[in-house]
């Protein structure tokens, strides 16, 4: 029998019954669990940090607006790694239930606007490439910096504002509704509207990834047809390819790394979960933390701005230790010699 179909009959709002969401029953998987998030998310803290510092520590790239929304998407990544990487430990490996409704929900709301920011501006950085691809004249007259700004700012606020329904009011509890079986006082309205908003998000990325693909495609076929007689517009096309191509393995990651849980999350609206498929979302959920790992990587590897980037900060470091290791020979050299004397 289920542990949360024993606590069918009592109150779901009681933090003593958050025990039926305690689904890792052996240790081993108690220690997979605390591998995966540890490891993804040191992983994902140090490369999304690395992605800020070239980001910002070169004047041609801090101020172009896709490379702003790229810094939204690595400080969403960092904050939703440190976020549910201690929630998620604390909760499913060392069954912590010393805290209030207010201050899990609180917790939940920080790892949603994490995540949900996340989504968004990679939605900022696929519609950035589908202005500059569609519209390439117009591009740097629509896309300023401080439009860039804006609207990152705006996605953040939105949703910051949908994370904090739960803690404002909108839970089983408070209405005294349906709760969710993969969530604690979430109700399962809310849910459904959450991932309401995370489809609309997703499908609006995978339009302008379709689009941008579509481009390239043209583009192709164009400098096929048209081989050395482009100049300066073969080489923007080029570019433009080359971008599409980057979209695409960010739109691979994404789908992978999210359609396991939407699909479980939608179920659990649907029909009633078991503890196996519960488990088995405990484990999924770490994709998420997996896609936000792997972003940066992408970036590193297919932006050539960033890749430069990253050598020269590769070739300053090795200079130094070089610096470094040859500095004392002088000096003890200079020993030697004073002792002959």
């Amino acid at each position: 029998m289920d542990v949360c179909k024993r606590h069918e009959n009592t109150s779901k709002c009681s933090v003593n019954n958050m025990d039926c969401f305690m689904v890792l029953s052996t240790q081993a998987q108690k220690i997979s669990i605390a591998t995966l998030c540890g490891l993804f998310g040191v992983l994902c803290i140090m490369e999304n940090s690395l992605v800020l510092y070239l980001i910002f520590s070169s004047p041609g790239t801090r101020r172009k607006p896709s490379y702003i929304f790229i810094s939204g998407l690595a400080l969403a990544d960092i904050l939703a790694s440190i976020i549910f990487v201690c929630s998620f430990v604390n909760f499913h490996v060392f069954n912590e239930t010393n805290f209030s409704k207010e201050v899990f929900l609180l917790q939940l709301g920080g790892v949603n606007t994490s995540f949900s920011a996340s989504l968004s501006s990679l939605l900022l950085t696929a519609l950035d490439r589908y202005i500059s691809i569609s519209r390439p004249s117009e591009y740097k007259l629509l896309m300023t910096r401080k439009r860039a700004w804006i609207a990152l700012g705006v996605l953040w606020a939105m949703c910051a504002s949908i994370a904090s329904l739960p803690l404002l009011g909108w839970n089983c509890c408070t209405l005294n509704s349906t709760c969710s079986e993969l969530f604690p006082f979430v109700d399962d309205s809310y849910l459904s509207s959450w991932i309401c908003f995370v489809m609309v998000l997703l499908g609006c990325i995978v339009y302008a990834y379709a689009h941008v693909l579509w481009r390239a495609h043209q583009h192709v076929a164009y400098m096929e047809k048209n081989q050395g007689q482009l100049g300066k517009q073969n080489t923007r096309m080029r570019m433009d390819v080359t971008l599409a191509k980057t979209l695409v393995m960010v739109l691979a990651v994404l789908v992978l790394c999210w359609s396991p849980i939407l699909i479980l999350m939608i179920y659990s609206v649907l029909a009633r979960l078991n503890n196996h498929l519960r488990r088995v979302f405990a484990f999924c959920s770490t994709l998420c933390l997996l896609n936000s790992m792997v972003n940066p990587i992408i970036y590193a590897l297919r932006s050539k701005e960033l890749h430069s980037s990253l050598i020269m900060v590769f070739s300053r470091f090795r200079r130094q230790l070089k610096v470094s290791e040859e500095s004392p020979e002088p000096e003890s050299t200079h020993k030697s010699s004073m002792i002959e004397t």
